[in-house]
């Protein structure tokens, strides 16, 4: 059996992807909001000629490379899958020393995703062009978005992170983003992705088929060695977890994925700044599904495919050093 990260699977997809990618601009029509990119599942009234002759294109790739690939059909038929259902990934971003290179880290990650959606909020009064550069740079369909947080709930410098909710509001726009522009019937999952965690590629084939709600265990959280779901022949039996374990779902952020038409039938799932810390997953998925019908992926939760990694803040006392003396450092290189 193939590993799934061997030399050959990392070519093959890598070609295979880039084979989608030029098929994705070759048939999607071109939309006139700017913040809009080669959407999927869209509501619109736009068409193309370019579709005509789809089928035509996808099966004659499809045909080069399994000819190419012949050990790999699998694989290249899974990636030209016409029925693939999208992943879409609502990750919210703030404007930091380290913020273009923890995106980029994503962007490659993503990029070896196929059918995969990004939407990206910014929590700020407007959208930056840092980020919209990078996004027209990284190569991925993507909507670019931006949502301020209230005042009374932004973190302080000096707070500690869990003192308040963070990404409510940002999260609550790529709901309102999806829920305006994905039509209900379309296949495919909601994940939430934070800038800064870690992601094997595998979580995102797990998740893909979702029915309700899958999950599974994420690795460096809570204080622990993991936290998450403990799971025994496909079902959900408890949760393991250290903090306020009678949280009605004591699970990260990065350990559920959502189906999508699930997702549309429920508007009020939303996040609030006003439930108690620590319960913004339990009230945001307590809207939408019971323990009962909740989905264990990552071979019945009991694998590790996504981390809460933190990188570390940098200090920048030699930059600010030279700025008092008049040498600051070009303020048009962007880092």
């Amino acid at each position: 059996m193939r590993s799934f990260f061997g030399l050959k699977f990392l070519l093959v997809s890598n070609l295979v992807w880039t084979s989608f990618v030029f098929l994705m601009w070759v048939m999607t029509p071109f939309h006139s909001k700017e913040n809009l990119k080669c959407e999927p599942g869209f509501t619109s009234e736009k068409t193309s000629d370019k579709y005509k002759n789809s089928d035509f294109l996808i099966n004659s790739v499809k045909r080069t490379l399994s000819l190419k690939y012949p050990d790999d059909i699998d694989l290249i038929s899974t990636y030209f899958s016409a029925g693939l259902p999208t992943i879409y990934a609502i990750t919210p971003t703030y404007t930091r020393w380290t913020q273009k290179a923890e995106l980029t880290r994503l962007c490659h990650t993503f990029l070896h995703v196929p059918n995969f959606f990004w939407i990206i909020v910014e929590d700020s009064e407007a959208k930056t062009d840092l980020v919209a550069r990078f996004l027209r740079n990284c190569g991925l369909p993507y909507a670019h978005v931006n949502a301020k947080t209230d005042s009374n709930f932004k973190l302080k410098s000096s707070d500690p992170s869990w003192l308040m909710p963070r990404g409510v509001a940002q999260r609550n726009e790529g709901l309102k983003w999806i829920r305006k522009n994905v039509k209900l019937g379309t296949p495919g999952v909601l994940y939430f992705v934070d800038d800064d965690n870690t992601y094997s590629l595998r979580i995102f084939e797990e998740m893909r088929f979702t029915k309700t709600v899958s999950v599974w265990p994420v690795g460096i959280v809570g204080g622990l060695k993991f936290e998450g779901p403990l799971c025994k022949k496909g079902k959900v039996i408890s949760f393991y977890t250290a903090w306020k374990p009678e949280r009605p779902y004591p699970i990260d952020m990065a350990g559920f994925a959502t189906n999508i038409e699930l997702l549309l039938e429920h508007p009020e799932a939303v996040f609030s700044n006003e439930v108690p810390r620590g319960y913004q997953e339990s009230h945001f998925l307590s809207k939408i599904v019971t323990r009962e019908k909740l989905e264990p992926k990552a071979h019945d939760c009991s694998e590790i495919l996504v981390w809460h990694t933190r990188t570390e803040k940098p200090n920048m006392k030699q930059e600010i050093k030279l700025q008092k003396i008049g040498k600051a450092s070009d303020p048009k290189m962007e880092v």
